[in-house]
């Protein structure tokens, strides 16, 4: 299972937006709601989110059981 409570964490720390995390990375609303629900994305995405906040990519998800 994924988790991107990370990411929500590292937005926190930024102070920054989930909207304006859709226009800083290019990603679409729908891609949102699927982070939101913790489910799959591409990893193209998520390379696109650890280039607008500059962090990596452990910062902004994690794989459980």
């Amino acid at each position: 299972m994924v988790t991107y409570q990370r990411l929500w964490k590292t937005l926190e720390q930024k102070k920054i937006r989930k909207h304006d995390l859709m226009e800083l990375a290019g990603i679409s609303s729908t891609t949102l709601t699927k982070l939101n629900k913790n489910e799959i994305v591409a990893l193209t995405v998520l390379v696109k989110i650890c280039k607008a906040l500059d962090c990596r990519i452990e910062d902004i998800m994690e794989i459980t059981e």
